[in-house]
């Protein structure tokens, strides 16, 4: 019975896995509808990398860092209890690759390829298990100290922090380090549009990390015993949500309402598991509102060329859910309880302020040591300059 509980739930966390997978083709299509037509190429060739990078990174250092395992073994004591193990790592695996995948729509269009590797290897290997091991493997007794202070620990049951918050905020200080695209804001104070190439790319990508997405919530659970409905019911009311908040907030522009329920989905992670579905269905309309709101005043007021608005999307909103925990997942709100609002900001906050120092780390040593930035002619030509002269080549046509 027990081997057979084990398979059950191998079978279980393997399908969360491959359905999280997929949702990095949506990040791709998400970046290739939204950059303009010479750097689509870049942002397809540069998703699929980044998870194979991603991938090392995580087997060699990243995933011993969060939860002291690693896969140095012989494949018979890696093969026991049905491989769970290693099917555990490939789900988390789906979430560690997703920090550079949230990243890269911030920095699209401007940003070397390689040097942008070195930093995903860097994230991933480094600056993410970091934080993944303090809130999900009780690394440096932070989360026994918030129990004991506060009386319950931070709780993040599908990574509105711990995913969301990070890929955000380190893709806040990429872009702050980068600066904006050449052309992209005018000396005279003027704004040049750069309107997305493809919108019914821009939506597939949308759908696909959408309907990912109650993979990568209800699938937390990481065992069939563990399943709730409860988790998918907020995430649908979390989606609903940031749909109708960001069609309302947008005045119905497609790229709004396309991130909508991306923005409600962010934002329910962390408490899904907690919240009465009127309080999913809150959170997501304030995710799907807000990020309206600071794309815009990002953009236009402060002048951050956030292509994607990783920041306001992922970073705020995975913030604010994170939060939102803490308030709807209260017995007063209809929630279930177990969960402390200062336990939720202090985690919070210790999450972005690792996010944030580790993204200046990272991307500042880059820039200084070997430049992260394309030069004047690549970027005026398309990231996908160099990536044309490849499949140009005599040697490439051959192939074909």
């Amino acid at each position: 019975m027990e081997n057979l509980v084990n398979a059950t739930d191998v079978l279980f966390v393997l399908l969360g896995a491959i359905m999280i997978l997929a949702m990095h083709a949506g990040f791709a299509f998400l970046e290739l509808g939204t950059v303009r037509r010479k750097n689509q190429v870049n942002a397809l060739v540069k998703i699929l990398v980044d998870f194979s990078v991603s991938t090392l990174a995580y087997f060699f250092i990243g995933y011993s860092i969060a939860y002291g395992i690693n896969f140095f073994a012989g494949a018979e004591t890696l093969a026991q209890k049905n491989g769970f193990e290693l099917i555990k790592f490939f789900f988390l695996l789906t979430f560690a690759a997703a920090i550079p995948a949230i990243v890269s729509g911030g920095i699209a269009e401007r940003a070397r390829f390689y040097p942008q590797l070195a930093a995903t290897f860097l994230l991933v290997a480094f600056v993410y298990p970091l934080f993944e091991g303090i809130a999900w493997n009780h690394a440096f007794g932070i989360q026994d100290w918030l129990k004991a202070s506060f009386g319950e620990e931070f709780h993040d049951f599908a990574g509105s922090v711990v995913v969301h918050a990070m890929g955000g905020w380190i893709g806040l200080a990429a872009v702050l380090l980068l600066g904006a695209r050449r052309g992209r804001y005018q000396k005279d104070g003027g704004i040049s549009a750069h309107p997305p190439s493809s919108i019914p790319f821009l939506a597939l990508g949308a759908w696909i990390l959408t309907v990912g997405w109650f993979g990568f919530n209800v699938m937390s659970a990481q065992s069939l015993g563990k399943i709730s409905g409860l988790v998918a019911m907020n995430s649908l009311m979390a989606m609903v949500g940031g749909t109708l908040a960001a069609m309302l907030a947008g005045k119905n522009d497609p790229g709004f309402v396309h991130n909508g329920p991306l923005a409600g989905l962010v934002a329910i992670c962390a408490g899904s598991d907690l919240m009465h579905p009127l309080g999913a269905l809150i959170t997501g309309g304030l995710a799907g509102g807000m990020f309206v709101w600071m794309f815009t005043l990002t953009q236009n007021r402060w002048k951050i060329d956030d292509v994607l608005g990783v920041w306001p999307l992922h970073g705020l909103c995975g913030a604010m859910g994170g939060i939102a925990a803490g308030v709807f997942g209260s017995k007063a709100l209809g929630g279930l309880g177990g969960v402390s609002l200062v336990s939720q900001l202090l985690g919070t906050g210790l999450g972005v302020a690792v996010a944030l120092a580790g993204g200046f780390l990272v991307y500042g040593t880059i820039k200084k040591a070997v430049g992260i930035r394309l030069d004047p002619e690549e970027e005026y030509n398309g990231a996908d300059l160099s990536i044309h002269k490849i499949t140009a080549s005599p040697e490439r046509e051959t192939l074909w």
